[in-house]
């Protein structure tokens, strides 16, 4: 059974770099079928994909973050970490990490993000 748990700050400023990670058991994040996503759903709006690391360990990020986006994994301890910089109150929202290709076969309970000074 694959289990996915987010672990990071609750509240980051404006401007801040928001830092997250997902710490992954039960599957390796180097399976070679499988990408490991970051998504995000800001309070009464629908779910917003942010990026996934890929099993080769390159990332591939949504454009309208891309900016401001890095996915980055370490496979040593099996989990991966997002980092979205000069954040803004628009940032905040729970935020899941998930494996999956086109569809999402596991998630993280997920974390609340705010953004406020």
């Amino acid at each position: 059974q694959v289990q996915l748990q987010e672990s990071g700050p609750g509240l980051v400023k404006p401007s801040q770099t928001l830092s997250l990670t997902c710490f992954v058991s039960g599957g390796s994040i180097t399976s070679n079928s499988y990408y490991w996503n970051w998504i995000r759903q800001p309070p009464g709006k629908g779910l917003e994909w942010i990026g996934y690391a890929a099993p080769t360990g390159s990332a591939y990020y949504s454009p309208s973050l891309k900016s401001r986006t890095s996915i980055s994994r370490d496979t040593s301890k099996n989990q991966f970490t997002l980092r979205l910089s000069s954040v803004t109150p628009e940032d905040t929202a729970v935020y899941y990490c998930a494996r999956g290709t086109a569809t999402m076969n596991y998630w993280g309970q997920g974390t609340q993000v705010t953004v406020s000074s």
